[in-house]
């Protein structure tokens, strides 16, 4: 522990703290509990709006749909775990970030997972692959709950440092919402579920600090066990107690167990909480009380329940083979004081252990990239083919990893795993005809070159993909992955991130509602990863009878329009970083009318089935982006017509500019006059032909594909993992 925070703490408690406080402290003030580093710049955000009920603090967050019902949506970050140990770590994040919903008195209706990893030729990283994504199949499809987004990206930084994030949305009864708090002396401490260990102590220590050569196996004792049978039961008897209205406050065990779950609900609710560890069901023997309180083993929730209420509560419990204990109560007092039967072990103020840590501001290094840079010109047909058998913008790459996933479990999923957004259908009572899109975001290759113009760049693709399955936004959460805070030029990345995203947040009039902050990803060797902030989006969809014909696949005869302009824009991109080798150029600008008005448009033309398909122009640009939507079927473009005011054929096919989006459709003039009208410029370039031949046309490059090659192209990156 720091001197300054030690000395901090003797002042407030008049003494030095014990063993069992000090390892409290520690936990509770390391910068993965407390943020230090960035709750003053995390204020910016704009988190209130009319429909956000329960904004940032509590385990997540919570937003109307109407006058009855809510989502619930959180975000989490399962990094350090999942290098040390892929499998266990991802199905624990999976875990945790379940139980983070499912205690705001939600009901978990889907995951998404964005997934970043090294080269697949690094020596471990096939093994990181098989790991992560078995981890959290297993553990998603045991719970019933099913994946149905997220991304998948491939670069040199992650190689010792992979980022596993984990997105979970819930839908709950406005009038069953429940807060993490203990705000009535007298109520009772429940601890329901698993058993407590010695896995995953320290987890939270462990997360605030850098990887080395030795973490795989040093570290692996701060890794948690994940077992989704007992996760199951707990998602239904909470949901019982909760609509029995039994649950007064309910916290998930994550990052410093019981010690955080309890500090956290005293200091919300404005009270004191005792806790006695000898009550506490342990699975090891010879636990010391320190080790009981900092454990963070899995599939663990804490209950504030009235006292008439707890024989219920347990009883509920037992029905669905779940143990359950009074461990504690809420006094009045605004203590933690930990107890072993009549001894005190601890007893520390609940407020200085949960919001004491003082914040830091770290030194600051400004940089730049040069925007004009020297880019040789390729030959077309090596470039085609290196951009197409990417990792990076591999349908296959992609479809190897949710096809492991049970994506249609609870039968609510109308868009499927490989669009822009995921759509999924509520069903509840007054939500028949509701639905909700989903879907997460990041470019870290722009945010590198410059990290507030990029983060601009992750919340307008996030808003650009629910478009374009017609949702209007309802709010966003955000996943920031940096390296280390106390490197000057990662404090600035992190700084000017969040700045941007705060800008875009207030330009599109979205709230930022939660989030997580992932800080110290690095490796000793490699340094820090590429700045990466995830966006995640939640849309809603009033009105479902246009989704029982769209998204299709395009027809022959059908036209290909492309909407937007494209520009010479490409910092940042997979063609000048990973084809290239350049870090430099101009970084995609948000030009935010115009992306206002393509969301406008994208909606528009999709609920009035205008279109039978339609994707955003983002990663490898117009080149892939018609891979994708058009190589199955075959198509016939002339790119060159593309509205654009690039100087080369291959800036043309490769630039990353925003507000850009493909369709397809047999009502072309339709589509047409609606861009007209909505000040978006569209033109024609081809049409779908129907004979698996992909043939694009750009400036004096003619390309042809057809299906067999393109998929081989595609399906490269898979023989490292099959």
């Amino acid at each position: 522990m720091d001197e300054r925070d030690l000395e901090l703490i003797r002042e407030e408690l008049g003494r030095d703290p014990n063993a069992t406080e000090r390892a409290m402290f520690e936990n509770m003030w390391s910068e993965h509990c407390a943020y230090r580093s960035t709750r003053h710049l995390l204020r910016q955000l704009p988190s209130e709006a009319d429909h956000v009920i329960v904004g940032p603090g509590d385990d997540a967050a919570v937003v109307a749909i109407d006058d009855e019902w809510a989502v619930v949506v959180g975000i989490e970050s399962h990094n350090h775990p999942s290098y040390v140990d892929p499998y266990n770590g991802a199905a624990t994040g999976v875990g945790g970030i379940v139980r983070d919903v499912l205690s705001m008195g939600a009901f978990p209706i889907a995951l998404l997972d964005p997934l970043r990893f090294g080269p697949l030729d690094g020596e471990r990283v096939p093994y990181l692959v098989d790991g992560v994504v078995r981890g959290i199949s297993d553990y998603g499809n045991r719970i019933g709950v099913p994946t149905v987004g997220g991304e998948l990206e491939f670069d040199p930084s992650y190689e010792r440092n992979p980022l596993v994030n984990v997105m979970c949305v819930g839908i709950v009864r406005r009038s069953e919402i429940v807060r993490g708090r203990a705000d009535r002396p007298g109520d009772v401490l429940v601890l329901v579920g698993a058993r407590t260990g010695r896995d995953g102590i320290g987890g939270a220590a462990f997360a605030s600090e850098e990887l080395g050569e030795e973490s795989e196996e040093e570290d692996r004792p701060a890794v948690q066990i994940g077992d989704p049978f007992t996760e199951r039961q707990l998602i239904i008897a909470i949901r019982e107690a909760v609509e029995r209205g039994l649950v007064k406050g309910c916290k998930d065990l994550g990052a410093a167990g019981l010690t955080c779950a309890a500090t956290e609900m005293a200091a919300d609710g404005g009270t004191g909480v005792e806790i006695d560890v000898f009550k506490v069901p342990l699975r090891e023997e010879g636990m010391e009380p320190w080790e009981i309180m900092l454990s963070e083993s899995q599939e663990r929730m804490l209950l504030v329940v009235a006292p008439e209420d707890v024989d219920e509560v347990i009883e509920i419990c037992r029905k669905y083979g779940l143990e359950a204990s009074v461990v504690g109560r809420v006094t009045d007092d605004g203590y933690l004081t930990v107890k072993d039967g009549d001894d005190v072990i601890a007893r520390v103020p609940a407020e200085f252990l949960a919001d004491g840590a003082p914040e830091v501001e770290w030194e600051e290094e400004p940089y730049s990239y040069p925007e004009n840079v020297d880019v040789p010109e390729p030959d077309p047909e090596d470039l085609v083919r290196s951009v197409l058998s990417s990792p990076n913008v591999s349908p296959a790459l992609r479809e190897w990893v949710y096809r492991q996933y049970d994506h249609e479990v609870q039968g609510r999923t109308v868009v499927k795993p490989g669009h822009d957004a995921a759509v999924m259908w509520l069903q509840h009572e007054g939500l028949e005809d509701v639905a909700l899109a989903l879907t997460t975001d990041s470019n870290p290759r722009h945010v590198l070159i410059d990290p507030k113009t990029g983060t601009e760049g992750c919340v307008a693709e996030a808003l650009r993909n629910l478009a374009t399955v017609g949702a209007e936004p309802l709010c966003l959460v955000d996943c920031l992955n940096f390296g280390s805070p106390e490197n000057p030029r990662v404090y600035y990345q992190l700084r000017r991130s969040i700045e941007g995203l705060g800008k875009a947040a207030r330009e599109f009039e979205v709230p930022v509602v939660g989030g997580n902050v992932s800080l110290y990803n690095e490796h000793e060797v490699d340094g820090p990863v590429n700045p990466t902030p995830v966006i995640g989006a939640v849309g809603v969809i009033r009105g479902l009878d246009y989704l029982e014909d769209f998204p299709r696949e395009p027809e022959e005869g059908e036209a290909v329009i492309v909407l937007g302009e494209t520009r010479e824009e490409l910092g940042g991109s997979l063609y000048l970083i990973e084809y290239h080798g350049i870090k430099g150029g101009k970084v995609p600008r948000v030009r935010y009318r115009e992306e206002r008005a393509l969301h406008d448009l994208l909606r528009r033309i999709a609920r009035k089935n205008m279109v039978s398909s339609v994707t955003d122009v983002s990663t490898g640009g117009l080149l892939a982006a018609v891979a994708e939507l058009l190589g199955p079927v075959g198509a016939s473009l002339s790119l060159s017509e593309v509205p654009n005011s690039v100087s080369r054929w291959d800036f043309l096919l490769l630039s990353e500019s925003h507000g850009r989006a493909i369709v397809t459709t047999d009502r072309p003039d339709d589509v047409l006059g609606a861009a007209e009208e909505a000040g978006v410029p569209a033109q024609v370039v081809g049409e779908v032909t129907g004979d698996g031949v992909l043939r694009i046309s750009v400036g004096p490059v003619d390309v042809s594909l057809d299906r067999e090659e393109l998929e081989e192209l595609w399906r490269s990156p898979l023989h490292y993992l099959e």
